[in-house]
């Protein structure tokens, strides 16, 4: 018999070397994207930190309702046209929402009023979707988590989690009080507070057992509410109408094989968790007798899976890396995250669409959402989906054929992008993401992020080479994408090295052909963290063969951002810097070139666009038929970004001067608009697209920067530039 680990690297390969969608099945794409910055209430400041947390729907499809803690209170959207999500208010709740779901014309959400960890207070409101009037209120008697309404409306179920203060005694348990599971009648639809009971979890779990910490709750269609205490590493069955308990079982562990581990900023998925406690999060039942939890973890565990339990605790199905490793393949891997729970498996929802029913597991860390399809027995891989930035949860709305997730993470502190509802519908085209993959070696998946620099083969027209940032500072490489598929596919990783080891202190953003086999690379400097501004030429197993640092004349003048993209034209080596330096006149920026024979440095100044807001800079560089094609963009995202563009400047209009002299301005055109493809699905436009090839018959194609899944959506769009759906022809544009 095959063990766990050999049946899911086995099923993985066979998947991925099958695809993951076949036409005539169903799949989802995103249309949409909402943010909660759009539904602050009057009277508070736009930049006040705002979250979609927990989201339900309304019965007739129209309306999400979902809880955001940073303002207090429940946001509503309408999605009665789901391609263009309206705010549709905010009503304040008094205290802190932790969930929320909808029965009839009215939802029930949960409040925290905690004054500490050892007098924890919460209420249970209920309240009408388009009024908002209050309707009922129950004192909970503790710090609420989770909320369910049963499929039939007759009751409530609240799990109060009264959770630990993790800094206390290294967050050790027990710490008292124990949490509890609450049960609420529904009369004629509205809460009868009188007739609440209180569902003891003590005694339950070998871990801490009279310190339970009731996480997440969800209800069949028999009225059993299944219980997660996540830190005892818990399940807990509970007849909802009677207010016993019927079952327990503890979660189990899992032996993680290949997984990574180190936070060293390199993805090896070289090491080993044995016995792994799952400690569930989320749970959701399939039907009336299967359940399935996202196992995050949180006190001392979290096996980076979902598992499949019958009500007797028997191990249906176990994920193991599956999910992970899909994560890791489409880039979205969180590597600062390696040494806790790497992509963390949070939310759960399950829909049936058409006779189809689907699990969606969200990834907190990774950004992503797995879309796997009920079978009976193990589940079928379908897509991964693009969400915002942590998403918490997801609601179906098969009635009306859409997905709905709440992205938690707002970054407005950071200047980054805000929280966002995003919306899927369902569909049978193949799915629209990821554009761009990489491949399993030896069981293990190529691991990669942050490209930030591509370059066509000279000699292949399928064949593209990109790099990544300094964001994988212990791994600094080289990837050889195919781009003859769909979604293009990352074949190799190619180290760059330094006797043998992988080259430190370089921030590659640069690559270009050296016409021998090899490559020429351009680091950006930053003088404060000892990364010297520099090119490097490689041969074609990515070993340093020759350094050439700046010249003295250019780091006179030297600000932070350098080196952003490199070309090749003949013996010159074109290089764009990001930013002005200190001697650029305002709106502009420098173009240097750098000769391989003689070792001469010259430049030219390039007019950047006027930033409306933040700044415009430089970052890409490519040449091809006597111009250098060139993206110019700002640091704006979402509804802020305004230029995101590709230029020319037609070589022969450009002379070169020392860098000691007067530098010549250039002209430029502008021959391309990336705002449409940066919107094309269906999310908030990113502010770095960062890399641009052109192959050699005329064909080209542009990628943009995931920052390496940290303070970003994780999201890597890779496309060929197109015009009225035909790909650009770049040999027609030739001067």
């Amino acid at each position: 018999m095959r063990t766990q680990r050999t049946l899911l690297l086995s099923l993985l390969a066979a998947s991925i070397a099958t695809g993951v969608h076949a036409a005539d099945n169903q799949a989802f794409q995103r249309i949409s994207a909402f943010s909660t910055d759009n539904n602050i209430p009057p009277g508070v400041e736009r930049t006040h930190e705002s979250s979609a947390e927990i989201i339900a729907v309304s019965e007739d499809g129209n309306t999400l309702v979902y809880s955001d803690s940073p303002l207090e209170g429940v946001g509503l959207v309408d999605i009665r046209d789901p391609k263009k999500p309206m705010g549709k208010g905010f009503i304040t709740m008094g205290g802190e929402p932790t969930s929320i779901d909808v029965v009839g014309e009215t939802f029930v959400t949960a409040v925290n009023t905690s004054e500490s960890y050892t007098q924890p207070s919460g209420f249970l409101v209920q309240r009408n979707l388009e009024s908002g009037k209050q309707i009922a209120k129950c004192d909970l008697g503790g710090q609420p988590d989770s909320v369910a309404v049963a499929k039939d409306g007759s009751f409530v179920a609240v799990a109060i989690e009264n959770e630990r203060d993790e800094d206390l005694n290294d967050g050790v348990m027990p710490q008292f009080p124990a949490g509890h599971l609450s049960l609420i009648p529904l009369s004629n639809g509205v809460m009868d507070c009188d007739a609440h009971k209180k569902v003891a979890m003590t005694g339950l779990s070998d871990i801490a057992p009279n310190d339970p910490e009731p996480e997440f709750v969800d209800i069949n269609g028999l009225g059993e509410v299944v219980v997660t205490l996540q830190e005892n590493n818990h399940l807990v069955l509970v007849d909802g109408r009677k207010g016993t308990v019927i079952t327990d079982f503890s979660a189990g562990t899992v032996d993680l094989n290949n997984v990574d581990l180190d936070e060293e900023r390199a993805l090896t998925f070289d090491g080993k968790q044995m016995a792994r406690k799952r400690e569930p999060d989320a749970v959701k039942w399939i039907d009336d007798d299967r359940f399935v939890t996202a196992n995050e973890g949180d006190y001392e565990g979290g096996s980076r899976s979902f598992t499949i339990f019958n009500k007797q605790g028997n191990v249906l199905f176990e994920s193991g890396l599956d999910f992970e490793y899909r994560a890791a393949l489409a880039g979205h891997y969180p590597e600062k995250r390696s040494g806790n729970k790497g992509v963390e498996p949070e939310g759960l929802e399950i829909g049936t669409f058409n006779g189809e029913r689907f699990i969606f597991v969200t990834s907190e860390r990774g950004s992503l959402i797995g879309v796997y399809r009920d079978t009976g027995a193990a589940p079928e891989f379908v897509q991964l989906l693009p969400s915002g930035i942590s998403p918490e949860s997801a609601v179906a709305i098969p009635s009306r054929g859409l997905l709905a997730t709440a992205n938690e993470t707002d970054l407005i502190e950071d200047g980054g992008v805000r929280s966002h509802v995003m919306l899927y519908q369902v569909t049978s085209d193949a799915p629209a993401y990821p554009q761009i993959e990489s491949v399993m070696i030896d069981g293990k998946p190529l691991g990669w992020g942050a490209l930030s620099g591509l370059v066509a083969d000279l000699n292949n027209e399928n064949t593209l080479y990109a790099v990544n940032d300094s964001f994988y500072k212990a791994q600094p490489s080289i990837f050889v994408i195919d781009a003859s598929s769909t979604p293009a596919k990352i074949t190799q990783r190619i180290a760059v090295t330094v006797n043998g080891k992988p080259a430190k202190n370089v921030d590659l953003e640069g690559i270009t052909t050296d016409g021998n086999g090899g490559f020429w690379l351009a680091s950006e400097g930053r003088t404060d963290k000892n990364i010297p501004h520099a090119l490097y030429r490689t041969d074609a197993n990515g070993k340093i063969v020759e350094t050439v640092a700046f010249p003295v004349d250019l780091l006179a003048v030297e600000k932070r951002y350098g080196a952003e993209g490199i070309t090749r034209v003949g013996d010159n080596l074109w290089i764009a810097i990001q930013r002005s330096w200190k001697d650029d006149p305002e709106n502009t920026v420098k173009l240097v070139q750098y000769n391989t024979r003689t070792g001469d440095w010259k430049a030219v100044r390039y007019p950047t666009d006027v930033a409306k807001k933040g700044w415009v800079g430089l970052s890409e560089i490519t040449a091809y038929e006597d111009a250098l094609y060139i993206i110019e963009r700002d640091n704006q995202i979402g509804d802020a970004a305004k230029v995101k563009q590709l230029t020319r400047v037609i070589l022969g209009d450009v002379t070169p001067a020392p860098l000691s002299g007067e530098l010549p301005l250039v002209n430029k055109d502008v021959v391309y608009d990336f705002i449409p493809d940066l919107q094309a699905t269906g999310g908030y436009v990113t502010d770095k697209i960062e890399g641009f090839a052109i192959t050699k018959d005329g064909r080209a194609y542009a990628v943009t920067d995931n920052d390496g899944v940290d303070d970003s959506s994780g999201e890597t769009l890779f496309f060929a530039l197109k015009h009225d759906g035909k790909p650009v022809d770049f040999a027609a544009l030739r001067p």
